[in-house]
């Protein structure tokens, strides 16, 4: 089982509104929710995933496809704040 597997359908929607770069309180407007909880979705989800970081929650939210890397049409990466071959975070390296 792959660890994004374990997240629950609120922590795989709040990874993926970390990707897109939103802030706590810009997700919490989103998911109708306090900054507290989304940062208890956070912790749990850097628990689950093994990770330390948003930006390590953002590159690993693109390479386990949620969201898609398709999602970065126009190849600008927002976790990475650059243009990128393919569109993604990784770049060259992925094969999506």
């Amino acid at each position: 089982m792959q660890p994004r597997d374990q997240l629950t359908a609120k922590e795989i929607q709040v990874a993926t509104l970390v990707w897109q770069g939103l802030t706590n309180r810009e997700i919490a407007k989103i998911v109708g929710t306090t900054e507290q909880v989304v940062k208890n979705y956070l912790r749990s989800t850097f628990d689950k995933i093994g990770v330390w970081s948003r930006l390590e929650l953002a590159l690993n939210s693109c390479t386990q496809r949620f969201p898609p890397c398709a999602a970065t049409w126009s190849g600008w990466c927002s976790v990475a704040r650059r243009r990128t071959r393919c569109g993604c975070v990784r770049g060259a390296s992925c094969r999506s």
